[in-house]
C-alpha cells in the first residue's frame, strides 16, 4: 500500500545523471496534513531518496532566511565555480 500522494508538483530542481530528479512538492504522507518536501524521485515516483519536508510556517521561514541572503558571497558558490573551470 503507497503511504503517500503527492498532492501538488511545485517544480523540478535538477536531473541527476541516473535519471532522477530533485523535486518540491506538496505531499501527504498516510493521510496526515500535507507537507511541502525537498526529495530525490526516479522518473515514476515509486522509489525516492532522502528528502526534507517543511511545514508551511517553516517554508515561510525558509523562504525569509533565502531572500536575505547574499548568495554571491556564498562559500559553496565558489566550489561551483572552480568545479566548472576543471571541465
Amino acid at each position: 500500500m503507497k503511504k503517500y500522494t503527492i498532492i501538488q508538483h511545485i517544480a523540478d530542481i535538477s536531473k541527476m545523471n541516473n535519471g532522477w530528479t530533485k523535486e518540491c512538492n506538496i505531499v501527504t504522507w498516510a493521510n496526515r496534513e500535507p507537507v511541502y518536501e525537498l526529495r530525490s524521485w526516479n522518473a515514476d515516483h515509486t522509489k525516492m531518496g532522502k528528502g526534507i519536508t517543511l511545514t508551511p510556517n517553516e517554508l515561510r521561514k525558509l523562504k525569509d532566511v533565502l531572500n536575505n541572503m547574499d548568495l554571491r558571497c556564498m562559500t559553496v558558490d565558489m566550489y561551483y565555480e572552480d568545479e566548472e573551470l576543471e571541465k
